[in-house]
C-alpha cells in the first residue's frame, strides 16, 4: 500500500491534461510526448528499472565486441577506421530498440516532466531514477567486461583488439571527457527528441547519431565504462582512473549537455510558445 500512495503522488505532482491537437506547433507536440513518456518512466517500479538498466549495461558491451570484431577482420585497411566505429552502434541499437533502459536518454526523457513541474519532490524522484539507473548500467557494463576479459571464449587476437581500442581513452584529458561528455549528451539528447517522428526510420537515426560519437570520439559514460573497466581489469589501470579522470568529468558533462543544455532550452521554447 506504501508503494501504490508513493506511485499516485508522483503521478499528482507531475501529471496534467494536455491534448496535443490544442498544441500551438510540431515541436510542442514532440515535447509532450517526450514528456508523458518520462512521466511513465519515473513512475515505474524501481525493481523493474533496475533490472532493465542492468540489462542495458550488458547489451551496450555489443558495441566493444563488433569494434574489436571489425578491428581484427580490416587489420590495416585504410578505411578501416569508419567501419570499426559503425560497431559501436550496434549496443546502442539494441538497448533502445529493446526498449531498455540507458542513463543518458534519461536526461532528456525524464527531465521535462520535471521542467514542466519543478518542485523538491519531483528533484528527488528524478535523482532517485538516475542513481538507479546509472548503478544498473554500471553493474551490467562491470559484468560483461569481466566476461570479456575473463572469458576463454576469445582469442588472443580479439583480445589484443579490445586492448588497442580501449587504450585509446588513455590520450585523453580531463578536459577532453568534460568537453567531449557535454557534446555526447547534447547529440544523444537531440537522438531521443526526433523519436517520436523519426517512424520506421528510428532505426538510421540510432546508427547515425551513435556513429557521429564513435568518429569523433565523444565520451559517453555508459559505453566508456565498458573500455575503462577493461583496462582495469587487464591491469592497465588503476580503480581511481575510472572516477577520475573518466567518470566524474564525463558523467558531468553527459549531463549539462542533455539536461541543461538540450532539455532547458526545448523546455523553454515550448513554454514561450505556450504563451
Amino acid at each position: 500500500m506504501k508503494g501504490q500512495s508513493q506511485d499516485q503522488l508522483v503521478q499528482v505532482d507531475i501529471d496534467d491534461d494536455i491534448n496535443n491537437e490544442d498544441l500551438p506547433s510540431k515541436a510542442a507536440v514532440v515535447h509532450e510526448n517526450i514528456r508523458h513518456e518520462g512521466i511513465q518512466e519515473l513512475n515505474r517500479n524501481m525493481i523493474a528499472l533496475f533490472l532493465s538498466a542492468i540489462a542495458a549495461g550488458l547489451s551496450i558491451g555489443i558495441s566493444l565486441l563488433a569494434k574489436a570484431e571489425f578491428h581484427v577482420a580490416l587489420r590495416d585497411a585504410s578505411y578501416a577506421s569508419l567501419l570499426e566505429n559503425l560497431g559501436y552502434t550496434f549496443g546502442f541499437v539494441i538497448v533502445i530498440m529493446a526498449r531498455q533502459q540507458l542513463f543518458t536518454e534519461n536526461t532528456l526523457t525524464a527531465v521535462l516532466p520535471i521542467l514542466n513541474t519543478p518542485c523538491l519532490h519531483n528533484v528527488k524522484i528524478l535523482c532517485r531514477l538516475w542513481l538507479t539507473v546509472l548503478t544498473g548500467n554500471l553493474i551490467g557494463t562491470f559484468l560483461i567486461t569481466l566476461f570479456f576479459s575473463q572469458s576463454s571464449v576469445f582469442n588472443i587476437e580479439l583480445k589484443n583488439a579490445f586492448y588497442f581500442i580501449t587504450s585509446e581513452l588513455l590520450d585523453k584529458s580531463v578536459s577532453n571527457f568534460f568537453v567531449g561528455g557535454i557534446i555526447s549528451g547534447w547529440i544523444i539528447a537531440t537522438m531521443v527528441w526526433m523519436f517520436p517522428t523519426a517512424g520506421s526510420a528510428k532505426l538510421w537515426i540510432i546508427i547515425l547519431m551513435t556513429y557521429i560519437l564513435a568518429l569523433c570520439g565523444f565520451p559517453h559514460i555508459i559505453i566508456g565504462s565498458v573500455e575503462i573497466f577493461y583496462l582495469i581489469l587487464s591491469g592497465q589501470q588503476e580503480w581511481m582512473y575510472f572516477l577520475y579522470p573518466f567518470a566524474i568529468p564525463t558523467l558531468i558533462g553527459n549531463i549539462l549537455g542533455g539536461t541543461f543544455l538540450f532539455s532547458l532550452l526545448s523546455h523553454l521554447q515550448i513554454r514561450y510558445d505556450m504563451k
